[in-house]
């Protein structure tokens, strides 16, 4: 990957593709989005950058905390480094989120927003999910960060531990192994982030944007409410559901998600 200097750190990234940019915003692996910008259906018609957060894989790693803001602002000043003023925004699970701040931030900057599964810790469902990660949280705690993240991505995937590993394997190389080396970021830092994010009603109606709320039919019942949540209170929001997948959709089936992503963007082009 490419890197580049911005806000004192150096991130990591890639671009592919040509058209109208669009900015890809990973949780936890922080290749998440590789499968889905090998798709021609995507990068056929669009500019695709994905980069890795800092206290992920080669970007630089700070100490704690590192808010969701302090996130977008390094990406404002990833496109300002790139040379790009407005781009179309997605992101992942608490990729999602940043791009959610983003565009209420800075909605000048944004065209358009995807969120895929976005992780809202504050809403009911919050609880119990939190509960049901308990295990991988004393993995973290004991010093097994290997099977901590094993034990996590099999819980929100709704995958057995060995069925996910092998997905992961297959489609993304090196990116458990990766996500293993940076574990510390994940725990330590990324989900107290999330945890601490205010994102209500008011947040959701902020958003002036086009917004597209991606979901997996067989996803866990956090993301199931965070959906309801959205499609309650965003102004401008379309839904796409993508059968038989959970909260892994755009890696499991990366072509489908891609197909609407790419129909969605090209109905809400930068200059409309």
């Amino acid at each position: 990957m490419d890197t580049i200097t911005v806000n004192g750190i150096r991130l990591e990234h890639e671009i592919r593709g040509d058209g109208e940019p669009v900015l890809l915003i990973s949780p936890v692996l922080a290749d998440g989005f590789a499968p889905l910008v090998a798709e021609p259906a995507l990068a056929g018609s669009h500019r695709l950058i994905r980069y890795h957060k800092r206290g992920w894989s080669g970007s630089t790693h700070t100490p704690g905390p590192v808010s969701v803001a302090d996130h977008v602002a390094d990406a404002l000043a990833l496109l300002d480094g790139l040379g790009i003023e407005r781009a179309h925004v997605a992101g992942h699970s608490s990729g999602a989120a940043v791009a959610a701040q983003l565009a209420q931030d800075r909605p000048e900057r944004v065209a358009t927003v995807s969120l895929l599964e976005l992780s809202l810790l504050s809403v009911p469902a919050g609880d119990a999910f939190f509960a049901q990660a308990a295990p991988a949280f004393e993995a973290y705690a004991e010093g097994d960060a290997e099977r901590a993240l094993g034990l996590f991505m099999s819980m929100v995937s709704g995958m057995e531990p060995e069925r996910c590993r092998a997905l992961l394997d297959e489609r993304m190389p090196g990116s458990v192994e990766q996500a293993v080396k940076d574990a510390d970021t994940f725990f330590g830092i990324e989900l107290p982030a999330l945890a601490e994010w205010r994102f209500g009603p008011d947040e959701a109606a902020a958003i002036r944007r086009p917004v597209l709320s991606v979901l997996g039919s067989d996803t866990r019942p956090l993301w199931v409410e965070v959906a309801a949540f959205l499609r309650s209170n965003v102004p401008d929001i379309e839904e796409c559901v993508i059968d038989g997948v959970g909260h892994l959709l755009h890696i499991e089936r990366s072509r489908r998600v891609a197909e609407e992503l790419a129909r969605f963007l090209a109905r809400h082009p930068i200059g409309s």
